[in-house]
């Protein structure tokens, strides 16, 4: 008997264009690393190390809480950014808890991490300055949307309707 494939929903994205730019453009900054022989960093790591460069040894919940992320996904990347040697734990204050650092590794290339992110940020401004709808203004309008109904309601509204869902 011949198996039941459903259509393939996933050639269409509305928001697959939005994830490839922000790669491309992630995929540009580590370029610049490379080429500064700054080895083994990830764009989406910069902020952190320059949050502990900035604010010094922090738990994982308060690194998470200074970024705006979960603590989850930020153990998740401590892991990951103490794996390539840019971050160590250190015992905490109350012998309990663990705080985050910098290695002399981070502590060396921090403060030119500080300037590419300046130079991020004003080359940002600058795509922004060229467009008609600059990014800034969508995530507003997005944040707006969902302020009058939420992400979470506006898929369960739809997916109610889908008897596939059942």
């Amino acid at each position: 008997m011949p198996e039941h494939r459903t259509p393939d929903p996933t050639p269409h994205s509305l928001w697959r264009p939005l994830r490839l730019l922000q790669e491309s453009m992630d995929a540009d900054i580590a370029r610049l690393y490379a080429e500064r022989r700054i080895e083994g960093l990830k764009p989406s790591w910069v902020m952190e190390l320059l949050r502990l460069h900035a604010r010094g040894p922090m738990t994982i919940t308060e690194l998470a809480e200074s970024v705006g992320r979960t603590h989850s996904a930020l153990s998740q990347k401590v892991a990951a950014m103490r794996a390539a040697g840019w971050v160590r734990t250190v015992a905490g204050d109350d012998g309990r808890s663990k705080k985050v650092t910098l290695t002399d590794k981070a502590r060396d290339v921090v403060g030119r991490l500080a300037a590419e992110w300046r130079a991020t940020e004003a080359a940002l401004a600058e795509i922004e300055a060229e467009i008609p709808y600059p990014l800034t203004r969508v995530v507003a309008d997005i944040e707006q949307a969902l302020a009058r109904r939420n992400f979470h309601d506006r898929i369960a509204e739809r997916l109610a309707q889908d008897p596939a869902w059942e």
